[in-house]
């Protein structure tokens, strides 16, 4: 007759299991896995600005910038109400790109939107100033720029707001992950 071993370590089984409830009477801070306020930002800007982008190629496909001629020159066509061209429309693409990426952490959403609100507020004054163009290469009109502010102020509102950082940070100097099965610093298993 043969008997079944069970080679498998040994694991720290807590002595009841650990629900928001018993981590709170414990003193343990509860920390929700969902996702921040960031991380929703990049998840629903980043796909509407790929779309805009990629529907953007039916109204202007062209890649013609205002470099080397007259200023003025550059001129795209209406996409609704926005004026794009081809390199406005690979720009709508690349920063929906930029915020997915930003999507998959909190750090990463947050500082993702801090780079993407200072490169559309620095459009925004950009485009405010020359009301035409943006560095000769894409086209701008006021709804143009009104969008770009609001983006702009919204990415940095919101990366300014999405506090779950300073929480894990304080977590983690605590030594408490919040996770089931966790094992706190400085604690062995047996």
């Amino acid at each position: 007759m043969t008997r079944e071993v069970d080679t498998a370590p040994e694991r720290a089984v807590p002595k009841e299991p650990l629900t928001t409830e018993s981590a709170r009477a414990n003193g343990r801070r509860v920390h929700d896995e969902g996702r921040s306020l960031a991380q929703w930002f990049c998840l629903l800007a980043g796909p509407g600005l790929i779309l805009v982008g990629l529907l953007g190629f039916f109204a202007e496909s062209r890649f013609d910038t205002a470099s080397g001629g007259d200023p003025g020159a550059l001129d795209g066509h209406d996409f609704i109400i926005f004026e794009v061209n081809g390199w406005h429309n690979v720009v709508h693409i690349a920063t929906g790109l930029l915020l997915l990426l930003g999507a998959v952490k909190h750090r990463l959403a947050k500082t993702v939107l801090v780079i993407f609100g200072v490169a559309y507020a620095a459009v925004s004054v950009i485009g405010l100033i020359d009301g035409q163009d943006v560095l000769g290469l894409f086209p701008v009109d006021k709804q143009d720029n009104v969008l770009h502010i609001v983006l702009a102020a919204a990415a940095l509102l919101i990366a300014a707001i999405s506090t779950r950082d300073e929480a894990d940070d304080r977590r983690a100097v605590a030594g408490e992950t919040g996770r089931p099965g966790a094992v706190r610093a400085g604690t062995t298993t047996r």
